[in-house]
């Protein structure tokens, strides 16, 4: 069985299925899983509005499978030594790498971005997969010898045990991937439930790893809603929990899960804002603002949706960003388009919604998304990319995250009023600013209350070895994903205080030891 079929099996004896449709299946124990629930949920094809397959959704009893064949693994993978995890880590990373086109078709498939960003989704996770290669050198502890006389002082650290990941609909690769590949490293067995959405790039990623010789149980993919969600987040065997999504439901997950003794790293929503000062490369920062709010339909945590612009310069850096739209093209992703659709009709009218909002409500729409001629179906979920000018903060195109590609212009007369703006937002998740001038540059990024910070640079995702992750409302718990902080996320300590004695010993001595 290759992982191309693994990923979809057509079975018209499936509970809930259609007999015309694939069916996505659970991964559980190294092999697909029907589950025992009745209920399934349709996956679309976004550019063009079809059902092309069906989802099993997990019942409480799927969780309890899932998380015991995780369970079950655990002890053995914990045993295994570093030298043999790593050895599968890297066929792994071997696999991916030789198969990210085909994982990258099934992104735009079911998810709607065009090809090249979905590759680039791929190729930015298998920078994670990457640095668990070396996970040898991250997991070293430290030894003091003769702390006290004979007694040595060493750490070690540990694996949690069986870990849950529940990821979004927009990154269906690379977001599993900032977790998956360090808690495997590290020793843990895996329950990842992707997003209904687009659910078939962790089946195919599971099918991957068992090819690369990863134990049955490791890696294991539950599919399903609230129902799996919530088994997660109270299952006495789940020791943490890895999310990303909106912030109320970050906010849930944190204190679901922690309530229930987990360790929980929840990031949340985000409202991302570039700010522009007179000094800057106006053509870098138009370009800029075109790829970070319109990239993947805008549907990215790190997408700039508020561009704060010193008003000096806004007129000319509008009539800028208009030219460069003018030339991109929306439609399928798979016919070499700039834009894709979004990832479903109802979070397309979602964002729809919005759009007429901000009309109502006084802002000025230069550009209108909702009259794109798409290259595309019909009956894709389309809409182009939206621009506003002269919005202002208690609009709701300003303080809800949209999730679609609309960009709205906040205009401030300096610096000053535009850090203040950024900074009072209940956001931080990742910023930008556009400017020649070194000393506002670092200003900027010494004040700024956000965590991950652009200079020159729209869209400032580090690479891997650098942790991810916002402030404030847009982040529940005190670890950021990747990085040197994901090692430590899905490991435990232990310092280790050892004497090895003469024959004789100190006898009896009921005080606090001494150093001597």
């Amino acid at each position: 069985m290759t992982t191309t079929t693994a990923s979809t099996t057509a079975d018209a004896g499936a509970p809930g299925s259609t007999p015309d449709l694939p069916h996505v299946l659970h991964w559980i124990a190294g092999a697909e899983a029907a589950g025992s629930g009745d209920r399934a949920a349709d996956v679309y094809d976004p550019a063009t509005g079809k059902r092309t397959k069906t989802l099993a959704l997990a019942a409480p009893a799927d969780v309890e499978a899932a998380v015991a064949a995780a369970k079950a693994a655990f002890p053995a993978w914990r045993d295994t030594s570093l030298a043999r995890r790593t050895t599968i880590l890297f066929a792994f990373r071997e696999l991916l790498n030789a198969r990210k086109g085909e994982l990258a078709e099934i992104i735009t498939a079911e998810h709607g971005k065009v090809l090249s960003d979905a590759l680039g989704e791929v190729s930015r996770g298998q920078e994670i997969v990457e640095l668990a290669c070396g996970v040898n050198h991250l997991l070293k502890g430290a030894f003091t010898e003769n702390a006290s006389t004979k007694v040595d002082v060493f750490s070690i650290r540990q694996p949690l045990g069986v870990v849950s990941i529940i990821s979004p609909f927009n990154f269906p690769a690379m977001v599993p991937m900032w977790f998956f590949p360090l808690a495997i490293a590290t020793g843990n067995t895996v329950v990842l439930k992707p997003s209904e959405k687009d659910p078939s790039a962790a089946n195919f990623i599971a099918a991957l790893w068992k090819e690369a010789g990863l134990p049955d149980g490791v890696f294991n993919v539950l599919h399903g809603d609230k129902v799996a969600v919530d088994g997660l987040l109270t299952h006495p065997d789940v020791a943490s929990v890895s999310f990303v999504g909106s912030t109320p439901i970050a906010r849930y997950v944190y204190e679901t899960a922690t309530a229930h003794g987990k360790r929980v790293q929840a990031l949340g929503g985000a409202k991302n804002h570039m700010l522009v000062l007179p000094d800057a490369d106006l053509d870098l920062a138009a370009d800029a603002a075109v790829n970070g709010g319109f990239g993947s339909a805008g549907e990215r945590c790190m997408a700039v949706s508020a561009l704060v612009a010193v008003d000096s310069v806004a007129d000319e850096l509008i009539a800028k960003i208009g030219e460069r739209v003018a030339t991109l093209r929306t439609g399928d992703g798979r016919r070499g388009c700039d834009m894709g659709p979004l990832v479903t009709g109802p979070h397309r009218d979602k964002v729809t919604g919005y759009v007429e909002a901000g009309v109502a409500e006084g802002a000025e729409l230069v550009i209108d998304g909702r009259e794109v001629v798409p290259d595309g179906d019909a009956d894709g979920f389309w809409l182009g990319p939206t621009l506003f000018d002269k919005v202002t903060p208690e609009q709701s195109i300003y303080t809800d995250e949209i999730f679609g590609p609309v960009l709205s212009v906040v205009r401030v007369a300096g610096y000053d009023e535009g850090l203040e703006l950024i900074n009072a937002n209940r956001y931080g998740n990742g910023v930008a600013i556009f400017t020649n001038d070194g000393g506002a540059a670092r200003k900027f990024r010494n004040e700024v209350q956000v965590g991950m910070i652009g200079i020159n640079v729209p869209v400032p995702v580090p690479v891997g070895y650098f942790s991810f992750g916002g402030w404030k409302q847009s982040l529940f718990g005190d670890t950021h994903a990747h990085g040197t902080e994901g090692v430590h996320f899905f490991t435990r300590g232990k310092v280790v205080t050892e004497r090895w004695l003469d024959p004789s010993h100190g006898g009896l001595n009921l005080g606090f030891p001494q150093n001597d």
